[in-house]
């Protein structure tokens, strides 16, 4: 039997029926469900990461599970239902992409755009702007637009796409570099003087350089870190892989015999 998001929407409703329905889904509230939104958007991540498809297919059912929950728990306050969420994001999506549907509608599309890559990207600007301008929103600063609950590294990302938009920003991926060399010399400083405090600072700057330097090199530093979490996670099972075969246990190993494992999984390709 094939399901469709009707089945999605009703399941939902009947797991939080407070006769009938599940004992944990009934008590969730905003607050507490928002943890596992954001844990499953990672887990998308991780599957794109891995290339794992079939993977990729059960998580993206899992994060639009969360939408769907999220929109039943509004619903039942009278805030607004699902439906709502999606005329929500298709109005949005026709009035910021005018190059694409020119008046607004999917009768539109079709009709060939004459801007530059550059030119959407101001329109977007623009048009986001407006909303913003429309909702009452006046006299932001250019980086509240960054939310203080996005995760760091996107963050840190974010703010320096923002703080470039005024000219804020380095021409050429050179002076990034020389940026980070200072900042891991400012650390290592810190980290002499046994400073903890100080040590802290220094690498989230570190951290902030770095992200910089993605950011310049156009890659994400979330799929960069996420990329070799994955790699570290396979090289080391091989290591356990190894020591378990030769009956060693890893307490019973040198670092140099570890590292000894850990290049024959590299020169392996894990």
């Amino acid at each position: 039997m094939r399901y469709t998001l009707d089945d999605l929407l009703a399941m939902m409703t009947m797991l939080r029926n407070r006769q009938y329905g599940c004992p944990w889904d009934i008590e969730q509230r905003f607050e507490t469900i928002a943890p596992y939104t954001i844990e499953e958007s990672y887990e998308v991540l991780d599957a794109i990461v891995r290339g794992d498809r079939e993977s990729l297919k059960e998580e993206l059912g899992d994060l639009l599970f969360q939408v769907v929950f999220h929109s039943e728990m509004a619903s039942e306050e009278n805030a607004f239902h699902f439906s709502d969420v999606v005329q929500t994001i298709v109005e949005k999506m026709l009035r910021r992409h005018p190059h694409v549907f020119p008046d607004g509608s999917f009768d539109s599309f079709g009709t060939p755009s004459t801007l530059t890559e550059s030119e959407m990207a101001e329109q977007w600007r623009l048009i986001k702007a407006e909303e913003k301008r429309q909702k009452g929103v006046h006299n932001e600063g250019l980086l509240d637009a960054v939310s203080e609950s996005t995760p760091v590294l996107l963050q840190a990302v974010k703010l320096q796409k923002q703080a470039s938009k005024v000219g804020f920003d380095w021409d050429d991926i050179t002076p990034v570099f020389a940026k980070i060399r200072e900042e891991l010399d400012e650390l290592e400083e810190a980290v002499k003087e046994l400073s903890k405090e100080d040590a802290e600072a220094e690498l989230g700057d570190v951290l902030f350089a770095v992200a910089n330097l993605g950011r310049h090199l156009s890659i994400s530093p979330e799929q960069a870190l996420m990329r070799t979490n994955v790699k570290f996670r396979r090289r080391f099972g091989y290591i356990e892989s190894e020591l378990t075969k030769n009956n060693k246990p890893i307490m019973d190993c040198s670092l140099e015999e570890l590292d000894q494992l850990w290049d024959k999984a590299k020169a392996q390709g894990l």
